[in-house]
């Protein structure tokens, strides 16, 4: 996707739905290296996942997502991470929700190691890694 549609959730969900696809159709955001969030259009409507609740404080993104969940965000006190969502978004493509639960639990991990183990796992890993390099440099 261009860089464009990043603006916002609403702009990134519209942009996934205009993509013309044979296969499953995703999109995979890193925000600030502080969090991810999966989005996934899905007939009649789109699945999402934060993997980081308590990033609603801070990140528009974030709250977008949680609002579209119909989600309270924690309390600013809650220091905790846990993610928020649909955990079988990618179940279909070979990951199933225990081990996306994992991936997001492995807290040492930067939100791009994420999800590149995400990519690795739904079969898209050398190209993700690839697209990683290319943006890099």
């Amino acid at each position: 996707m261009d860089n464009s549609v990043l603006t916002g959730l609403d702009a990134c969900i519209t942009a996934l739905r205009e993509l013309r696809s044979t296969g499953a159709v995703f999109g995979m955001c890193n925000v600030d290296d502080e969090f991810f969030v999966l989005i996934r259009p899905v007939p009649g409507g789109v699945d999402l996942l934060v993997s980081d609740a308590a990033a609603a404080l801070d990140y528009d993104i974030a709250a977008d997502v949680l609002d579209l969940l119909r989600v309270d965000p924690p309390d600013e006190d809650d220091e905790e991470v846990w993610p928020e969502g649909n955990l079988a978004v990618l179940s279909d493509l070979g990951l199933p929700e225990g081990e996306l639960l994992v991936i997001i639990e492995e807290v040492d991990l930067y939100p791009d190691e994420q999800l590149e183990m995400i990519a690795q796992r739904c079969g898209f890993g050398d190209d993700f890694g690839a697209l990683l390099e290319k943006m890099v440099r």
